[in-house]
């Protein structure tokens, strides 16, 4: 373990208030008080149903040498650190207990509303073909550190600052020369990603999304732009040129390229871009198109926006001078990414798809290249919730977004927590009907998952389209305050089998919803 002093910690931090002494940190800085180990920090902060401050006791009694917080405390036995802000500290404390690894690496960052964790993991496929496999991957589904690969969570989110850390400087110790950091809006506001040093910034696209936590969509964007501003704030790695890759068929390209970098580069199909997509072509089991002066790309991820994806990590690549070849050879390797797109094959006579579209522009997206899959006269049939306690006004889109796409709708469960399940399905229902929908006879309201997801294979003829969207790789549902195993995967392969996966609570009769 590094042995640092509490004041070398804190002169990252820009809004310390006052600290009470010093002392030798042996161990992490943590912001659970059951990650305490002895000898390290623990950082109290506020949070949105307990603060931390309550919990400074135990921390100090599992060995705590030192305590950051926000309150005006003068009574502890160990070093306290006042700050302005506790949680915006976490990340650059942690950062330079570990010794600042994110310098030692060149970063890349990759953020946007849909599309983060695709072009995460192609650009990982096509960098590792590039280095000698000394690239990592810290994702919203797992940390890929060389051999080894890390669960990052049940759901969707940034790990917590000093995992990032962590994991960093693993990255480090293991000899590695890149990494892909996956950058969500809720991990930028709340500080998980400070204290990393970026080289490269990468926008997939700013939609519909999070509004229940950012309050508007000006401050979601903007919590997108902070990663952009974090290029031009980590200028310590000598000549090294800061790289923006934007999307340039998003509304908000020029915004983006106006914060600061070294270099703007575009990608796109509809408009000018520096790397642009023609002559596409989609096929069942492969997707073709071109670039300007660079040649025919292949791929077998597919959909228009696989396609965008894709010239995402091309543009990025090849500006960290990897040879077009290696990026053409990596990108054609690319496989199925757990979730997305996902095909479940249990011999049936149509086409069953997983896959994480939960916003309604993902849906959109994912449903159009559904019909694009989809042989005359067959039928497109999609099954999808909205998750409780997150942006209401998805919900209405969504189902509005597969009325005018989809044949068929079934609308179910996905994260009610401790909303009522069934006035969320009678708000997207609004949204199916607002757009000429019938129930029963185009849409229905399935409140079980399982059951939804077996109606529409019941449903199913020779060469339709089911997809289930909205959960992809997750492994739980919540439904209340408590998480179920859920998986639908699993769910998709049972009801392909003849019987509905029965994990979750909505599965009993009882059930109200």
């Amino acid at each position: 373990m590094p042995r640092k002093q509490l004041s070398e910690l804190i002169t990252t931090l820009k809004d310390v208030i006052s600290i009470t002494d010093d002392v030798a940190i042996t161990a992490p800085v943590v912001e659970s008080d059951a990650d305490v180990q002895p000898g390290g920090v623990y950082v109290a902060r506020p949070g949105l149903s307990v603060d931390g401050h309550d919990f400074i006791a135990k921390a100090i009694e599992r060995g705590a040498a030192a305590v950051v917080g926000q309150r005006d405390l003068t009574e502890l036995p160990v070093p306290y650190v006042r700050v302005a802000d506790a949680q915006q500290a976490v990340g650059y404390l942690a950062a330079a207990y570990h010794d600042f690894p994110s310098r030692h690496l060149t970063l890349i960052g990759v953020t946007g509303t849909d599309g983060k964790t695709t072009t995460s993991h192609i650009l990982h496929h096509i960098m590792q073909g590039a280095t000698d496999n000394r690239t990592g991957l810290i994702s919203t589904i797992a940390a890929e550190l060389g051999d080894e690969i890390l669960s990052t969570g049940l759901h969707v989110t940034s790990p917590s600052a000093p995992m990032v850390q962590a994991l960093l400087a693993r990255l480090v110790a293991q000899g590695m020369t890149h990494c892909i950091l996956e950058m969500t809006s809720h991990g930028l506001a709340q500080g998980r990603l400070n204290g990393v040093d970026i080289d490269v910034a990468v926008l997939t696209n700013v939609t519909h999304e999070h509004l229940d936590y950012h309050g508007t969509w000006e401050a979601y964007r903007d919590a997108k732009a902070r990663m952009f501003r974090m290029l031009s704030a980590s200028r310590r790695k000598g000549d090294q040129a800061k790289i923006a890759i934007i999307n340039a068929d998003d509304p908000s390209a020029d915004y983006f390229a106006a914060i600061t970098a070294d270099v703007v580069v575009r990608y796109g199909i509809d408009n000018p871009a520096d790397y642009r997509a023609t002559n596409r072509q989609h096929l069942p089991s492969r997707t073709y198109f071109e670039i300007d002066e660079q040649g025919t790309f292949e791929m077998q991820l597919p959909g228009k926006f696989n396609i965008l994806n894709a010239l995402a990590a091309i543009a990025t690549a090849h500006r960290l001078n990897v040879p077009m070849d290696t990026i053409r050879r990596g990108l054609a390797q690319v496989e199925t990414i757990s979730g997305r797109m996902q095909r479940i094959d249990e011999g049936q006579d149509f086409t069953a798809i997983v896959d994480f579209a939960h916003t309604p522009n993902a849906l959109k997206r994912a449903l159009e290249t559904g019909r694009e899959m989809l042989p005359e006269g067959k039928r497109l049939i999609a099954v999808f919730g909205s998750a409780g306690l997150r942006d209401r006004e998805k919900r209405r889109l969504m189902a509005e977004v597969s009325a005018q796409l989809a044949d068929f709708t079934i609308l179910t469960a996905e994260d009610p927590r401790t909303e009522s399940l069934g006035n969320i399905l009678r708000e997207m229902a609004a949204g199916c009907i607002a757009k000429g929908g019938v129930e029963g006879e185009t849409f229905l309201c399935v409140p079980d998952r399982g059951a939804a997801i077996y109606t529409a294979c019941q449903m199913a003829q020779a060469g339709d389209i089911v997809m289930a969207c909205g959960k992809g790789h997750e492994q739980s549902m919540c439904f209340g305050t408590t998480e179920y195993p859920w998986d639908d995967r699993d769910a998709m392969r049972a009801a392909l089998r003849g019987e509905p996966l029965r994990t979750l609570p909505t599965a009993d009769e009882k059930y109200n919803a």
